[in-house]
């Protein structure tokens, strides 16, 4: 499982260098066609890495319960991400995975509440969980490049 944390860190690594050149208006910005912008996608992957290792292991996530609600399953960006939470996104990101490394290390994922995702896979104990964060966070890397493409066209007419 070591080796999907350190793919899932070096993964989130580069898609941030991919966004780092983009200002908070395209990282906000919702183009035609699309129900969520770049920083909603950011937040959405750490929210369900917290709450799928952590929250289902009956573990305290690394971010705030306002946090999660704003970033969830289901959940609409919220009217504008300011600056800071930005910045604080920018950080999460890795030292969240970062602290997964460390907790995995430690073997403190002693309990697991089983659940089955949306995509109909059992996630029945920590490790599923992490392999299913690396296969979550491909799928919004994808949706962020996407939108990447759409913000930096559109800044450029």
């Amino acid at each position: 499982m070591i080796d999907q944390i350190k793919t899932i860190k070096e993964r989130r690594a580069l898609l941030l260098d991919s966004i780092r050149d983009l200002n908070e208006e395209q990282l906000n910005k919702i183009p035609p066609g699309f129900n969520n912008n770049i920083i909603w996608n950011l937040g959405h992957i750490i929210a369900v890495q917290q709450w799928i290792c952590y929250k289902r292991s009956g573990l305290s996530p690394m971010v705030t319960d306002d946090f999660w609600s704003k970033f969830k399953p289901g959940s609409k960006p919220p009217a504008i991400v300011s600056a800071v939470e930005i910045a604080e996104i920018f950080v999460s990101i890795v030292n969240t995975i970062d602290q997964l490394f460390i907790s995995r290390q430690n073997n403190v994922f002693n309990a697991y509440s089983a659940w089955t995702a949306l995509t109909n896979v059992e996630i029945a104990n920590i490790d599923d969980a992490i392999n299913f964060t690396l296969f979550h966070d491909v799928v919004h890397a994808k949706k962020i490049l996407d939108l990447k493409k759409c913000v930096e066209h559109h800044h450029m007419q």
